[in-house]
């Protein structure tokens, strides 16, 4: 097995960055274009609190939709399994992550689970708070315990962009709210999905959730537990099923670990008892995933021996 090194990273980061030339950065995004096509950073930070990163990992990008790993846990916080799953599926989707159709086209009106947009909407509108900024401040304070990084921005820029683009994610929120599958107002729960997407990350910030998942709940600076072990449970093996939008099952064979991607060309992965991976690269695959980042991520679980279904003896 490979041993882990800054060194080794960088070699790593050498070999994936040809793949940013298969994909294309997302221009809706404020100061996302064709100059940061080659952008590849990583940051791995293992379950005993060590920290290795390579490439660009000091740059900062938006969340978008990695965030909706904070929110499935905070809603699993504040209602439970049964509630969340009523709301949303909790199955894999072979569409794309803003699909319209698959909220009629099959015999229940929820979405499919809560990585793809619908659902991440409808999640949104199940965490508690008097108001969008309580329940907004709510997501904030627990990203920033996750992370251990009280210097966390949401981008004003990122937001209002979100809020000028968000022609289908408005249409996927009104046809949720004539089935009642929201339990706020349309305005309510965009608002606060628009927010929760503008939070700025850098590659340690994206690691840091992973490494949070990798050990159960609790940051690397406090034995804390700051969620129950039968919610991580369900948070990773969504992540695992659905993060990697319709090419989740692609990277559950080659990466064998739970990822969550964003369209801004983020990746956090998570292996359980090990550690946590955070990369960024804004070129992305028209299904959303980062392309060299993607590839870093399968060069990772084969050197290192990530895959939990384990190596088979030959």
């Amino acid at each position: 097995m490979q041993k882990l090194t800054e060194e080794y990273l960088e070699d790593a980061i050498e070999d994936s960055k040809p793949y940013a030339s298969s994909g294309q950065v997302n221009m809706d995004l404020p100061n996302f274009d064709e100059t940061m096509k080659d952008l590849l950073g990583v940051t791995i930070i293992t379950n005993e609190g060590e920290s290795f990163s390579a490439g660009d990992h000091h740059h900062y990008i938006p969340m978008q939709s990695t965030s909706k790993i904070i929110g499935l846990m905070l809603a699993l916080q504040d209602f439970g399994k049964d509630r969340v799953f009523q709301t949303v599926g909790m199955e894999p989707m072979g569409d794309f992550f803003n699909s319209i159709s698959q909220l009629e086209s099959y015999d229940t009106s929820k979405p499919f689970n809560p990585m793809i947009n619908a659902g991440a909407i409808a999640i949104a509108a199940l965490i508690k708070g008097r108001s969008v900024e309580n329940r907004f401040n709510r997501y904030f304070d627990f990203l920033k315990k996750i992370t251990n990084n009280n210097e966390l921005q949401m981008s004003e820029e990122v937001y209002q962009a979100e809020r000028a683009n968000s022609a289908r994610n408005r249409s996927l929120a009104y046809f949720m709210q004539s089935t009642g599958t929201l339990v706020t107002s349309v305005d309510d729960a965009l608002e606060l999905y628009f927010r929760m997407n503008s939070v700025m990350m850098c590659a340690e910030d994206f690691a840091r959730v992973g490494a949070f998942l990798a050990r159960g709940g609790m940051t690397s600076e406090s034995e804390e537990r700051l969620i129950p072990p039968h919610h991580l449970r369900t948070v990773k093996a969504i992540m695992m099923t659905s993060g990697m939008y319709n090419s989740s099952g692609h990277y559950a064979v080659e990466a064998g670990f739970p990822c969550k991607s964003g369209v801004s060309g983020s990746i956090i992965g998570a292996i359980p008892g090990r550690m946590g991976i955070g990369v960024i690269g804004p070129a992305i695959s028209p299904k959303g995933n980062s392309t060299a980042g993607g590839a870093l991520i399968k060069k990772l679980s084969q050197d290192l021996e990530l895959n939990m279904f384990g190596i088979e003896n030959t």
